[in-house]
């Protein structure tokens, strides 16, 4: 990818190799990627008590999740350019800093209203964790090891899932949805003690973007005019706006259609998320071995099958066994997806990771608050939309990938291949 005319001169030999990240500040990194999975379903058992509470629909709470959605969204677009011009390390300490004192807001919001501001407040916050992690392996990691490292964060945003509906549905039922966010607070403070303690500076000031908002705007320009790039990019939005239409509707389709449980929806949806924890596990173990555009492909295909499954279990009478078969297969074939369409897209965006993180990171969580909502209005007695809504992302992905990433290389780009 050719550099901003207004980016310092690179010089004529690549830069060595970066020393590899230390396994503490892995795992810092891992936890921080948690914060949005964690705000995104812990809180999700609660949801027909919080409209019942706050006095609104089914459309209003999930216009709360919305509403963080949009914030994690514009944060991470925001940051990550940002991060790139003065580095990794404050606009970290910044964010996750913003993100617990909305947490705590969240925990005392009196109306439906004050709760979706305090989310918005608290996704803007948490981008920075989703964000940078991103940038610094790829500042940090090239070829497999970098594979390698994003996927360890992709199984971590999965594993957290796996817990936090389960935790969240035992605390709803024994506390109320309130304490969901004291919790989180608490979790969001632990991760910003490490991310000050551990923490170092990824981006040498020799490498970071300068020249102000012109240089900013001329970068962004670069980048998204990578075809390979935005093809990525769209696979990974596209995919993950399927998935989240069935993170958003699945707390009434499971309780308020199948006639689950609180306590085991949050079973059912903590087997769902294992599956996609296993896929991104052997994702990761194959990463430099097999194709990652051989994984993404096969990834695509099964959650396009699943999907339309999905719409057919909606169109009659949404079978019990057939229905929550068909939601693991849909969200365990992403776990083929995820990391390898992050790896590919990052090697894409070069030194500019920040930047190119930034992009992925704004159009994956924006589809998703698009689909947010959409997959609730019909009501709560139908699987239609969401199945309407998995099918159509899943094409979508799988049209990005097979259209605007065609010829890319079946490895790593060089810039991140090392």
């Amino acid at each position: 990818m050719p550099a901003s005319a207004d980016a310092p001169a690179r010089p004529a030999t690549p830069p060595a190799a970066p020393l590899p990240l230390a396994p503490a500040l892995v795992a810092v990194l891992a936890l921080l990627t948690a914060v949005a999975p964690l705000s995104i379903d812990m809180y999700l058992p609660g949801f027909p008590a919080m409209a019942d509470e706050l006095g609104t629909t089914a459309s209003g709470i999930q216009l709360t999740m919305t509403a963080f959605l949009v914030g994690l969204g514009l944060g991470q677009l925001f940051i990550g350019p940002l991060s790139d011009g003065i580095g990794r390390r404050r606009p970290l300490l910044v964010g996750t800093t913003l993100c617990l004192v909305a947490s705590v807001a969240c925990a005392l919001a009196p109306t439906v209203e004050v709760l979706a501001g305090a989310r918005f407040l608290q996704g803007l916050g948490g981008a920075a964790g989703v964000v940078l992690a991103r940038a610094v392996i790829s500042d940090t990691s090239r070829g497999p090891a970098a594979a390698k490292l994003l996927g360890v964060l992709m199984i971590v945003s999965v594993i957290a899932p796996v817990v936090a509906p389960l935790a969240g549905g035992l605390i709803v039922a024994r506390s109320g949805w309130r304490l969901v966010f004291w919790v989180i607070a608490a979790l969001v403070a632990v991760m910003l003690v490490g991310a000050a303690v551990r923490a170092r500076e990824t981006l040498p000031v020799a490498e970071r973007t300068r020249g102000g908002i012109g240089t900013t705007l001329a970068t962004a320009r670069d980048v998204l005019a990578n075809r390979q790039y935005t093809g990525y990019v769209l696979t990974f939005g596209f995919a993950f706006a399927g998935l989240f239409a069935y993170i958003s509707a699945s707390p009434f389709v499971v309780q308020n259609i199948i006639g689950l449980s609180e306590g085991q929806f949050s079973l059912v949806f903590a087997l769902n998320a294992l599956a996609i924890t296993v896929t991104s596990a052997v994702s990761a173990a194959l990463a430099g071995r097999v194709p990652y555009r051989s994984m993404i492909g096969a990834g695509l295909a099964a959650a396009t099958l699943a999907g339309a499954g999905l719409l057919a279990a909606a169109l009659h009478g949404v079978p019990t066994v057939p229905t929550l078969v068909l939601l693991a297969v849909f969200q365990g074939s992403f776990g083929l997806v995820f990391g390898n369409a992050t790896a590919l897209a990052l090697g894409e965006a070069g030194r500019h990771a920040g930047t190119g993180s930034a992009f992925l990171g704004f159009l994956q969580f924006a589809l998703a608050a698009v689909v947010a909502p959409l997959v609730g209005i019909a009501g709560e007695d139908t699987a239609v939309p969401m199945g309407i809504a998995m099918v159509v992302s899943a094409v979508l992905a799988g049209l990005s990938f097979v259209v605007l990433t065609r010829g890319a290389t079946r490895s790593l780009p060089a810039q991140i291949a090392g």
